[in-house]
């Protein structure tokens, strides 16, 4: 599979309203958007319907280290505080409320997706298993803070999904957050509840992290 032929699709999370106050909001790299849990879910389907390998990203944590030290449990993942790019880890303030909304709405948009193919598609947390599979659906979870910020919640997708692009042809060797040893994987833990993925394997595989690059200073 040639990476540049992956429809790339990711989700700002948030609560789902009708515009303009809705919280949720997704962009393809096909120019497709919108505001809901439902048309992001409907959008994948047609996309994998159709043939195509979708890599589909949301902007919450989708995994949290299992550190052996108590007093270091939601201590920030490594890479969250990069120098100069602010502290986000995922156990505070932004991080913890997108990991609460993402529990909820990762796992409806994968059932959702899941019920709607027609056909029996695997889901893969592994770029390089993804890629020599040459089609399904591959989990990326998508940071985008502070600076990297887009306009509103639709920007933060699309700043997402063009972090994703520029990563090609290989984002595993751009992954912003790991090297933490065990993980839980909430994102595995989806993929198990809503029966993309029968192996217990997927509750401690991470997934790849996509943070856009620095900005350069004015």
């Amino acid at each position: 599979m040639q990476p540049d032929h992956v429809a790339i699709v990711a989700a700002d999370v948030g609560a789902a309203r009708t515009i303009p106050a809705s919280r949720f909001a997704w962009y393809s790299s096909d120019g497709a958007t919108g505001v809901l849990p439902s048309t992001l879910a409907d959008h994948v389907a047609s996309l994998l319907d159709a043939g195509l390998p979708v890599a589909l990203g949301f902007e919450c944590p989708l995994s949290v280290p299992l550190r052996e030290d108590e007093h270091n449990l939601t201590n920030a993942r490594t890479g969250e505080c990069a120098p100069g790019r602010g502290n986000a880890p995922w156990s505070a303030s932004g991080g913890a409320g997108t990991l609460t909304v993402g529990l909820v709405q990762v796992p409806w948009v994968l059932r959702r997706v899941r019920r709607s193919v027609r056909s029996d598609i695997p889901a893969f947390l592994d770029w390089h298993a993804f890629c020599e599979h040459g089609h399904g659906l591959f989990l990326w979870e998508a940071f985008v803070t502070r600076q990297d910020k887009g306009v509103a919640h639709l920007g933060d997708a699309q700043v997402a999904v063009e972090a994703f692009q520029q990563a090609l042809p290989d984002p595993q060797s751009t992954n912003a957050v790991g090297g933490d040893g065990e993980c839980y994987s909430l994102i595995g833990a989806a993929l198990l509840r809503t029966g993309w993925s029968k192996s217990l394997d997927m509750l401690h595989e991470p997934c790849l992290v996509i943070r856009p690059s620095p900005r350069p200073a004015n």
